[in-house]
């Protein structure tokens, strides 16, 4: 009877969201050395800036930029937000899906900053995680119809970005949150319409 009891009480660990938990510890890692070299590691692979199609790095670093984070409360203010938008939307699309998803964000994000403004690096998962919460909220999209979500997503979310663009002086990149937003809301509707 005790040792019943006992089986039954075995905590045991799932690994649910493969791809997030990969990006996660990833980021972390990118975080590490970036700490360990002074920064050269964030400049070097997981930061973009300029446009250099010329430059074999600069493409590397289109991708890489969103794992590169410039402190532990950059890395915390974007990765606990996709811990929580992530792992339903990977359980729904699948992780080769989602990881699509990332990578299209990542280059576009990347390409915009690098036209729009050359001469600032641009670091961080912001753009993945604005694109996950837009996503997420066409997730439950039926027969072609918009969801109520999305228009309150898009307008508090996405609107307060704007407005932050406009009137704040600050070093993130609203720029980067809206254009992750615009590629979660293109991605939702053409995944909606590939599933019908």
């Amino acid at each position: 009877m005790a040792r019943d009891m006992m089986k039954k009480r075995v905590i045991k660990l799932q690994f649910n969201a493969p791809l997030i938990l990969l990006f996660t510890f990833a980021a972390l890692a990118a975080l590490i050395a970036n700490y360990f070299t002074r920064g050269w590691s964030n400049q070097q692979f997981f930061s973009v800036y300029g446009f250099q199609p010329t430059n074999f790095w600069w493409y590397l670093r289109l991708f890489g930029h969103v794992l590169g984070h410039a402190n532990w409360s950059h890395y915390m203010s974007n990765i606990v937000l996709l811990l929580v938008v992530g792992p339903p939307l990977e359980e729904k699309y699948g992780s080769w899906t989602l990881l699509w998803c990332m990578l299209f964000t990542a280059v576009v994000s990347g390409l915009v900053h690098c036209i729009w403004d050359p001469g600032t690096a641009l670091l961080g998962a912001s753009g993945i995680v604005f694109m996950c919460v837009m996503l997420s909220s066409l997730a439950g999209m039926r027969d072609g119809a918009i969801p109520i979500t999305l228009i309150l997503v898009a307008i508090l979310y996405l609107g307060g970005e704007l407005v932050a663009a406009l009137t704040g002086d600050d070093s993130v990149s609203q720029l980067t949150h809206i254009v992750g937003g615009l590629c979660g809301t293109f991605l939702g509707f053409l995944l909606a319409r590939r599933r019908r």
